[in-house]
């Protein structure tokens, strides 16, 4: 689905009130608990919402001085929060038959070849906004392309539906096809511009992008690590540890590095604004190293499943832990479906996912671990309104389940389990309806 931004919005009142069943978490749930009290649901009440930001919430129907948008007997949850996303990667969703090396090559290199183009950059990233939107995220840690362009054109298509992104040029200075190399100089340049241009400016962020440490040259990363100690604010994203055989590559590329993560941490990109995906194939030290920085690991269920990359070690996790859809390894942009499939990863391995922890992770705990919990990830006064309305049940099979459902946490598991962007009622950004 794609259109126009004034399509897609409408001329919402300054003052206007949201009815429905509201849940969001007011601490991380533990681990296996059902019956969490960091769960706040409050049936059949009211957020109040002024210019863009919740205001008010309460059980009471409002005055006459709101206008008032009924959503009874629907559940509503803050937008959720996509902590690893590649947006070229649409294209290639879906493709059949290799693990993550061999998947590079033969459909993602190709397919970011062409986000050189400034038009098909700003198509591209039309398209997988208004994805995203559809899906119920609200707001996303994406990777472009090595192109600056094509984060110029996620930065611009984002600030125009209002939503909170964080996103910044890819960097690959080797092992890469024609086309998709950059080099430090010019890569320093580009970067620096995109941050003067879209860092802190309304809801964009500029992340220090590298694609993966084979793809770096050590003097790239060493300017990717300047750039990150040079503003404390600026986020990092990269990938870690996913699939063994990109271990064993690393560690022949970067002998002297204890391990993979090593090769972030020694030059300054392992902090509190790091975000790194997967973190499958991690050692202790190397966790322990997460959590002492403070940084996170973007969980990615479908693709790890989808490319048979290994199953994630969540339960013992001590680093923050979000939840990313990993779209094209992901086959899904719908966190709901990866919620489920995390359930699925997890019983492999022997533990058992409630739907609150794989609910925070990807509300409440990643706007946290984003450092961005004042703004995003709950339904709090202060917060912006980025509300997702969800139908508790759609079809005969899952509104049988629905009905049946004992207690709050079988409920929503249920929904967690059968549920998809089908079930999308209404998905409201700073306060305007989008979809």
């Amino acid at each position: 689905m794609s259109f126009t931004n004034q399509e897609k919005s409408f001329d919402a009142p300054r003052r206007w009130a949201l009815r429905g069943d509201l849940l969001d978490f007011t601490a991380a749930p533990a681990w296996g608990d059902v019956d969490a009290t960091a769960v706040r649901f409050d049936r059949d009440h009211w957020l109040l919402i002024e210019d863009g930001r919740i205001v008010g919430r309460q059980a009471a129907e409002p005055d006459d001085t709101w206008v008032r948008k009924d959503h009874a007997g629907k559940l509503v949850l803050p937008g959720f929060i996509d902590t690893h996303v590649h947006c070229p990667q649409l294209d290639v969703i879906a493709s059949y038959g290799t693990e993550l090396l061999d998947w590079l090559q033969r459909y993602t290199f190709p397919a970011e070849c062409a986000f050189a183009d400034p038009t098909r950059s700003k198509r591209g990233a039309e398209v997988f906004l208004d994805a995203l939107l559809t899906s119920g995220t609200t707001s996303a840690v994406v990777f472009p392309t090595v192109h600056k362009v094509s984060a110029e054109a996620l930065f611009e298509g984002a600030a125009a539906r209002a939503m909170r992104l964080v996103t910044g040029k890819v960097l690959m200075d080797r092992h890469a096809p024609d086309g998709l190399r950059d080099d430090v100089v010019q890569a320093q340049r580009d970067c620096i511009d995109l941050i003067d241009r879209f860092h802190g400016r309304g809801r964009n962020a500029f992340a220090v992008t590298v694609r993966f440490a084979p793809t770096s040259t050590p003097e790239q990363l060493a300017m990717a690590g300047a750039l990150c100690r040079g503003d404390a604010s600026l986020y990092m994203q990269t990938h870690v540890a996913e699939n063994r055989a990109e271990v064993e590559w690393v560690a022949q590329l970067f002998p002297d590095a204890r391990s993979y993560l090593d090769v972030y941490a020694r030059v300054g990109l392992v902090h509190e604004r790091a975000v790194l995906a997967h973190g499958i194939w991690l050692d202790d030290a190397d966790r322990r190293l997460l959590a002492d920085r403070g940084a996170q690991v973007a969980h990615c269920p479908s693709s790890n499943l989808f490319l048979g990359s290994g199953l994630f070690d969540w339960s013992g996790a001590p680093f923050n832990v979000s939840l990313a859809s990993d779209v094209g390894g992901g086959t899904s942009l719908s966190l709901i479906r990866n919620m489920g499939d995390a359930y699925k990863v997890q019983a492999m391995r022997g533990e058992r996912l409630t739907a609150w922890t794989a609910l925070h992770a990807a509300t409440r705990g990643a706007a946290e671990a984003l450092r961005l919990g004042d703004e995003i990830g709950g339904l709090s006064v202060g917060q912006a309104a980025d509300i997702c309305v969800w139908d508790w049940a759609k079809g005969p099979v899952a509104e049988a389940r629905d009905a049946v459902a004992r207690e709050l946490h079988e409920r929503v598991f249920a929904w967690m389990t059968l549920a998809d962007e089908r079930n999308l009622a209404a998905c409201y950004v700073a306060g305007q309806r989008r979809v």
